[in-house]
C-alpha cells in the first residue's frame, strides 16, 4: 500500500477526496458510502468491476475506523447493538452465499423504490413531528433483511436499517452510531472470501485512495452524528436516502444510459 501511495501520489487524490466526502457522509447520516463512492469511481472512468472490487475492500476498512470513532463519541446503543448483529451477519452470510445462485439485481428495484419512498417520510416526518426517542421493537428480522439486501444486492445494510429504525422512533445520533458500527462485522463476515480469493492484488490505487479519504474522515463523521440536532439527522438521512434510492431506480430504468 505504501508502495502504491509514493508511485500514484499525483493519481491517488481524487480518489482519497471520493474517500473522504463518501465516509463523512456515511459517518454521520448512517448511510450511502457504497452509493455515493461506486457511482463517482464509474463517473471518473474506473471500469465497474474494479469500481466494485476497490468500494468492498476499502469499506472493510473504513467501516472499522468508523466504528472505533462512533464508540468513542459514545455513539452507539449496545442494547440495540446486541439485537442487530447477530441477525446481520447471518442476514449478510445467506446473501453472500446465494449471490451465485440469483440475480441480486432483480429485486433492487424494488428495495430502492421502497427506500426512496421511506426517504420521503422521514423528510416529512422530520419537519413535521420532531423526534421523540422510543425503543424500536422490531429489530432482528429488519437486521437479518439489512445484512441480506447488503449482500445479495450490493449494498443495502444503511439505507435499510437506519431508515426503518428512525421510522419506529429509535434515537437519529445512537442510531447512525449503531447501524455504523455493526455494518463493520457485517462488512468483514461477507469481504473476508472476497479479500482471501483475490489477495493483496486487490488494492489498487482506486482502493487506497478510497480507504486513506474514508479513515480520515471517520471521526469528523462521528463527531457530526453526536453533535447535530436530531430532527437535522432525520431529514438529512431523508434526504440522502431519497436521493441517492431515486438515483438507483432512474439509472434501472435506462434514464442515465
Amino acid at each position: 500500500m505504501i508502495d502504491l501511495l509514493t508511485q500514484h501520489a499525483g493519481d491517488i487524490w481524487p480518489f482519497i477526496l471520493i474517500g473522504f466526502g463518501a465516509q463523512m457522509i456515511d459517518g454521520a447520516l448512517g448511510m450511502a458510502y457504497g452509493v455515493i463512492s461506486s457511482t463517482l469511481l464509474l463517473a471518473l472512468g474506473v471500469p465497474p468491476s474494479r469500481a466494485s472490487a476497490s468500494v468492498h475492500a476499502a469499506e472493510t476498512f473504513t467501516t472499522g475506523a468508523s466504528a472505533i470513532s462512533h464508540i468513542l463519541h459514545k455513539n452507539v446503543d449496545w442494547s440495540l447493538f446486541a439485537r442487530l448483529i447477530i441477525p446481520g451477519v447471518i442476514g449478510g452470510c445467506a446473501g453472500a452465499y446465494l449471490l451465485s445462485n440469483i440475480d441480486g439485481g432483480i429485486i433492487k428495484p424494488y428495495v430502492q423504490t421502497y427506500l426512496a419512498a421511506i426517504g420521503a417520510y422521514l423528510i416529512w416526518r422530520g419537519f413535521h413531528f420532531p423526534p421523540q426517542s422510543r425503543n424500536p421493537k422490531l429489530v432482528a428480522p429488519l437486521g437479518l433483511l439489512g445484512g441480506f439486501v447488503d449482500a445479495s444486492g450490493g449494498g443495502g445494510w444503511g439505507p435499510v436499517v437506519t431508515s426503518n429504525l428512525l421510522i419506529q422512533g429509535a434515537s437519529p445520533r445512537h442510531t447512525i452510531g449503531t447501524v455504523n458500527t455493526v455494518e463493520f462485522f457485517l462488512t468483514l463476515s461477507i469481504s473476508l472470501t472476497f479479500l482471501f480469493n483475490l489477495g493483496w492484488q486487490t488494492f489498487t490505487v482506486y482502493t487506497v485512495g478510497l480507504l486513506v479519504g474514508g479513515v480520515v474522515a471517520a471521526p469528523f463523521g462521528a463527531m457530526l452524528a453526536r453533535h447535530v440536532a436530531p430532527k437535522v439527522l432525520m431529514i438529512a438521512v431523508g434526504t440522502i436516502l431519497t436521493l441517492t434510492s431515486a438515483f438507483g431506480v432512474a439509472k434501472q430504468f435506462g434514464v442515465f444510459g
